[in-house]
């Protein structure tokens, strides 16, 4: 089972339950059991939407693999996005008309530091200027300060396979921080680290675009938690203005992806992998959040026992993302030993995702016994048609109520995302966004999902 545990992004031991077309709830009723002061809002990323960025995956998307085929699909690249950078105010009309009271983005180092040491004050002032018009707009800003892209420097000197980014990130941490501190208190320090060391170094379809390295992609994940230690450290540091007056000046955050897996069958070994899968997958950052001990274990590979200084009590907060569920089925042929598959006749999205509202609930209640406050730091669904989205809405809000009246006390929720945007290695092709984007003009045009997300923040009490 060398491999096992790499492939697939988490397991959970629960029976199957409501599929998405079984739970009715009328999105007019959603909001109320919500709490006093909850979080409601979209997620973005800076390479997605901004335009005009050039970094790793600049360099990546214009590549191909060994056999020809495009590492983007399509062939698409990130080169005007949504541009965001320009029409920021566009996307703030978009959130107003959401009722947002919260909008989670990333800040792009490569944009702030193109080269070591060289700092673009001109961008750091427009990201500021951004979190002033959402504060004014009763939009708390949620920034996160890597989100899968590096600078081209930092790329060539060995990205997250070296020791240097630790200092870098908290050099970087530390300026963000440093201008941004009066205006933001809430800050996510990594997006995904398992996806971004299974993409980049397992499947090769994210930079650098190695395959099947389960020994450097175990030591991603180790250098990713060492370097968060870091960059909260810092930001516990500088700063020191509490943005919000709730009494505290950090909330500090990991977004990580949980993907909901179960045994296809009952035989041992489906079972087997699926829940070596979850250790790896899903436990194992959190735990190491919480203890302090970094511990990735990957038979007859690699094994990685590490405490790292300042990594136990480094987050406040716990963001999951959260999108769909697999089912483990062995095949001894496959690298991994097994097969993903779903449930036939079950409702999909564009990207063949089972839509599985009870594992969000799931999630929420399981990890709430690690003792930390959630947010759901990202939720949505690639849908073109754009008739599933509402109900896919629907459901989850749903299930998050069910989870704060089981126990979990869950802060905010940010739905993936604002608007279509460029996803990664699919390109332009699958469409999350509650806004679709006008070719051309990139006007930013409501789908049917607006009134419904309008009509449930607006039942959260204030």
């Amino acid at each position: 089972m060398k491999r096992v545990v790499l492939l697939a992004l988490a397991v959970t031991a629960c029976q199957p339950r409501a599929g998405l077309d079984d739970v009715s709830a009328d999105p007019g009723l959603l909001g109320s059991a919500l709490p006093r002061g909850f979080l409601w809002g979209t997620a973005t990323a800076a390479h997605q939407i901004e335009g005009g960025l050039d970094n790793d995956w600049s360099v990546f998307e214009a590549g191909s693999f060994p056999d020809g085929t495009p590492h983007i699909r399509n062939r698409d690249r990130a080169t005007v996005a949504t541009d965001s950078w320009n029409r920021f105010d566009d996307d703030l009309a978009a959130m107003k008309a959401l009722g947002s009271t919260t909008y989670r983005f990333s800040v792009e180092w490569s944009r702030l530091e193109p080269r070591k040491g060289e700092w673009n004050d001109a961008a750091m002032q427009r990201y500021r200027d951004w979190c002033v018009k959402l504060r004014a707009n009763g939009i708390t800003p949620m920034v996160t300060l890597q989100h899968f892209t590096l600078p081209r420097w930092v790329a060539d000197a060995g990205g997250f396979e070296g020791e240097a980014i630790r200092g870098d990130l908290e050099r970087f941490t530390r300026r963000v921080a440093g201008n941004l501190k009066d205006q933001v208190d809430w800050w996510v320090t990594l997006n995904e680290p398992n996806v971004y060391a299974v993409q980049g170094w397992l499947r090769g379809v994210f930079p650098p675009g190695k395959k099947d390295d389960t020994v450097t992609q175990t030591k991603v994940i180790a250098m990713m938690l060492k370097t968060h230690a870091r960059m909260a450290q810092a930001l516990r540091e500088v700063d020191d203005v509490d943005a919000d007056g709730d009494g505290f000046a950090t909330r500090i955050a990991v977004a990580h992806h949980v993907r909901y897996f179960q045994p296809a069958t009952t035989s041992p070994l489906d079972v087997a992998i699926a829940a070596l899968t979850d250790d790896y997958s899903n436990e194992a950052i959190p735990r190491a959040l919480k203890t302090g001990r970094v511990l990735l274990d990957v038979p007859g590979a690699i094994t990685i026992d590490e405490v790292v200084p300042g990594l136990a009590g480094s987050i406040d907060v716990l963001g999951l993302n959260y999108y769909t569920r697999d089912l483990v089925r062995t095949d001894l042929g496959s690298p991994s030993f097994s097969t993903l598959t779903y449930r036939k006749g079950r409702a999909t999205s564009d990207l063949g995702w089972d839509l599985y509202p009870d594992g969000l609930h799931s999630f929420l209640v399981r990890f709430a016994a690690y003792g930390w406050p959630l947010v759901v730091t990202e939720n949505g669904l690639a849908d073109r048609s754009g008739t599933l989205r509402t109900p896919f809405l629907v459901q989850h809000v749903h299930a998050l109520e069910r989870a704060l009246r089981d126990g979990a006390d869950v802060r905010g929720y940010a739905h993936w995302s604002l608007m279509d945007n460029f996803e990664w290695a699919e390109g332009y092709d699958a469409q999350f966004g509650l806004f679709t984007i006008e070719p051309g003009t990139l006007r930013r045009v409501p789908t049917a999902s607006v009134e419904p997300f309008r009509a449930i923040g607006a039942n959260i009490p204030r």
